[in-house]
C-alpha cells in the first residue's frame, strides 16, 4: 500500500477480510514484520483462517520504502496505521499488539486517529513507552546517556559509509549491540542473527529520524482513551531500552490494564519470549471473539 505522502510499504495478510476480528502487529524500531513471525505461526495455529492478521514494514524498515529523516515520526506511524486497518480491514474488530516504536504508535492513535478507537476490542504493548526516553541509562547510569545519544549516529554512519554487504560480513557492532542491549538472559543464536540482520538493513534516516523522535515522545495522558479495553503490558525486568517503570506508566494510564514482568528478559519479547507474547495475544483475541459473537446473538 501507499502512505499519505508517496512511501510504499510492504503489507502481509493472513485470513478474510471480513473476519470479526483482525490482529495488527506493529513491530520494533530497526526490525521488521519478522520481529513477529512466531506470533504469526501461534495464531494461525490456533484460529487458522477465523481471524485476519495484518502485518507490515514500519515505513523505512524492512522492505518498506526508505523515508526522509523529516518523515520518521511517530504521528505519521500512527496515521500509516490507520490507513492500513482502512484498506486491508475496513470492518470488524481490532486487537492491536506493538512492540517497541511499535508501542509508541499505539500511544499515537487515540490522537491521530481516534475513530479507530471504538473498534478495538483488545491492546498489546510489548517492551515499549509512551515517553521519558531521555531519561534511560542503559543500565550505565554514569555513561549511560552519552552511549544512548551517539550509538543510533555511530550506526547511522556506517550505513552511510558501508555497503550491507560489508556490514553483513563483518557486523561488530551491531552484533555487540544486540548481544549487551537488546537480548536478555536466553539468547538464541537463530533470533539474535535476525536481529542483526535487520539492523545492518535499516536505513541511516531510520535510525536517526526515530531517535530524535523519541527524545520528545511523550503520550502518557492520552492513553485515557484506552480505558476500559482490555490491555496487557508486558515487559522484561532486564530491559535496558524501555525499563520496567515505562511498562508501569503505561499500565498505569490505562483503567483495568494488566502488567506482566517477565524474569531475566530483555528488549526484545517477541523473540526471546515468544510463547509469553503469543498467549497474551490469544487471549486477547479469543475475548475479542466471544464479545463479538456476544453481540451477533443479541442482535438476533
Amino acid at each position: 500500500m501507499r502512505t499519505f505522502d508517496g512511501l510504499r510499504l510492504h503489507v502481509a495478510a493472513y485470513g478474510p477480510p471480513d473476519a470479526p476480528v483482525t490482529v495488527v502487529l506493529a513491530h520494533c524500531w530497526t526490525s521488521d514484520s519478522e520481529d513477529w513471525h512466531y506470533q504469526v505461526r501461534d495464531l494461525l495455529a490456533r484460529f487458522g483462517h477465523g481471524i485476519r492478521i495484518l502485518t507490515w514494514d514500519l515505513r523505512g524498515h524492512g522492505r518498506s520504502d526508505a523515508a526522509p529523516e523529516s518523515a520518521c515520526t511517530i504521528e505519521n506511524l500512527a496515521r500509516d496505521l490507520g490507513d492500513l486497518v482502512d484498506t486491508h480491514a475496513p470492518t470488524g474488530r481490532l486487537v492491536i499488539a506493538g512492540h517497541s516504536i511499535g508501542g509508541m504508535t499505539m500511544t499515537a492513535l487515540p490522537q491521530v486517529r481516534p475513530d479507530l478507537v471504538e473498534r478495538v476490542a483488545g491492546l498489546l504493548f510489548v517492551a515499549t513507552s509512551s515517553g521519558r526516553l531521555d531519561t534511560v541509562t542503559l543500565g550505565l547510569p554514569e555513561v549511560g546517556p552519552a552511549v544512548r545519544g551517539s550509538l543510533p549516529f555511530v550506526l547511522a554512519a556506517r550505513a552511510r559509509l558501508l555497503t550491507r554487504r560489508t556490514r553483513r560480513r563483518s557486523p561488530s557492532i551491531e552484533r555487540a549491540v544486540v548481544d549487551r542491549l537488546l537480548f536478555g538472559d536466553r539468547l538464541r543464536l537463530r533470533d539474535a542473527g535476525l536481529v542483526v540482520d535487520q539492523l545492518v538493513g535499516c536505513p541511516p534516516a531510520t535510525m536517526a529520524g526515530f531517535y530524535r523522535e523519541f527524545m520528545h515522545h511523550e503520550r502518557t495522558a492520552g492513553l485515557a482513551a484506552y480505558d476500559a479495553i482490555p490491555t496487557r503490558v508486558l515487559v522484561g525486568d532486564a530491559d535496558r531500552l524501555t525499563p520496567p517503570e515505562h511498562a508501569r506508566r503505561i499500565a498505569g494510564a490505562i483503567r483495568g490494564a494488566r502488567l506482566l514482568v517477565a524474569p531475566g528478559a530483555g528488549h526484545m519479547l517477541p523473540l526471546e519470549r515468544d510463547a509469553l507474547v503469543s498467549g497474551q495475544l490469544m487471549e486477547l483475541v479469543e475475548g475479542a471473539l466471544a464479545r463479538t459473537q456476544a453481540a451477533s446473538s443479541c442482535l438476533r
